[in-house]
């Protein structure tokens, strides 16, 4: 069932019942762009605006998945734990008022369509656009814990989301007790006598397993977890065609725990999250909430038609105006606030804004280091050491021009 009206009014926060944000302040950088609560938007559940859900969870808004994306995993996995840190420092502050533009619709449009289809989202775009912040807002907004992120690299193997078997360790620690001594007599042990005792004082076979990000993400969860595969182009050309069976049948088995099976039916691992373990029974991990999957991409090569189709794309476009205000503002609200900061941010957005059209792409992180700079209160009388420095700060992204003209 899709939630109506009554459930996308819970999930706004409280004083901004009815579509009304009370008498909150609006801040002097705030776009004066529309909101998105029209009648286009009841099927949503995440709304782009980057404020947690208020009074319900995600548990209650999401209907049920299609008959062929439905898994019943288990034992049940307890909830991640935050990182409201972590989200923090990638995100900013939540902001006082949230604004809409074409754009969010667009991708919360294409978020929704994840989350009610349980498909991976593939993001594509330029560097520097915020494709990796999506899975973060997405968590945040949804409130799913942890961010799961799992960088890409050219060596980077399927095994390598899934899990990593120490059995290197293992063998070392079960030859280190077979040259101690005899627990009982006190006597060496030797090939004869050793065996049976020192096979019981050898840790389980689950301390030498741990789940990576994909392993942890597939675990039997009431709801999903946010998966963030960051820069799959970068990876091996085997790796998209590995994922489609994961994917798809939403499961995997342990190799080392399937063939230990009829010893050790259930056994408990590590898990990504730190701290925390799982426990797995006959050897698979069968999930029972598909995770929301951030698939990124720089588009740095096509990936094959059938990993494709069981994706769903979003194309991020270069930010707009009110989102690099938004972003501006919640990072560095104190210091863009005050008359001073606020027009000196408004400035470097516009320059940013001409100078990203003439350099081929600027990155959202230059943008706020040459505003954290310029409202340091550092070049108050310096205006052109300061212009000097903020046309160093934005250089192209392939190199070109990184040095400051005055070196």
């Amino acid at each position: 069932m899709v939630p109506g009206d009554g459930e996308a009014e819970r999930t706004r926060p409280a004083g901004e019942a009815n579509g009304s944000s009370g008498t909150a302040p609006q801040d002097t950088m705030s776009p004066a762009v529309p909101g998105q609560h029209g009648p286009d938007s009841r099927w949503w559940i995440y709304r782009g605006t980057g404020k947690p859900l208020y009074d319900t969870d995600l548990g209650t808004l999401l209907p049920p998945p299609p008959p062929w994306r439905r898994f019943t995993g288990g034992p049940v996995v307890p909830p991640p734990p935050p990182d409201d840190e972590e989200i923090e420092r990638r995100l900013g502050r939540v902001g006082t008022s949230s604004h809409g533009s074409d754009q969010l619709r667009r991708e919360a449009d294409m978020v929704n369509a994840a989350l009610l289809l349980r498909r991976p989202l593939l993001v594509t775009g330029r560097p520097g656009t915020g494709k990796s912040s999506l899975a973060y807002r997405i968590s945040r907004e949804l409130r799913l814990g942890r961010v799961l992120r799992w960088h890409i690299t050219s060596r980077t193997t399927l095994r390598n989301g899934l899990y990593e078997y120490d059995a290197i360790g293992r063998v070392q620690d079960a030859a280190a007790l077979r040259g101690t001594r005899h627990p009982l007599t006190g006597e060496a042990n030797t090939a004869d006598t050793a065996g049976t005792a020192d096979d019981e004082r050898l840790p389980g076979i689950g301390d030498y397993l741990q789940l990576g990000p994909l392993g942890t993400a597939l675990l039997p969860y009431d709801l999903p977890r946010v998966l963030l595969v960051d820069e799959l182009d970068k990876s091996d050309q085997d790796l998209a065609n590995d994922l489609l069976s994961v994917f798809e049948e939403g499961q995997f088995p342990v190799a080392e725990l399937v063939r230990a099976r009829r010893l050790h039916p259930r056994v408990t691992v590590m898990t990504d999250d730190p701290g925390r373990s799982a426990d797995i029974v006959d050897g698979v991990v069968t999930c029972r909430a598909f995770p929301v999957v951030v698939i990124t991409s720089n588009g740095e090569r096509e990936f094959p038609p059938a990993f494709l189709r069981r994706c769903l794309r979003l194309r991020m476009p270069d930010p707009d105006r009110p989102q690099l205000v938004n972003m501006v503002m919640a990072h560095l609200r104190q210091a863009a606030s005050g008359s001073s900061g606020s027009a000196r941010a408004q400035g470097l957005i516009d320059q940013f804004l001409h100078h990203s059209r003439e350099r081929g792409g600027l990155a959202m992180d230059q943008l706020l280091n040459a505003v954290f700079l310029a409202t340091s209160g550092r070049f108050s009388g310096d205006e052109e050491s300061l212009e000097e420095l903020v046309d160093a700060l934005w250089h192209r992204l392939d190199g070109a021009g990184a040095e400051s003209r005055a070196g």
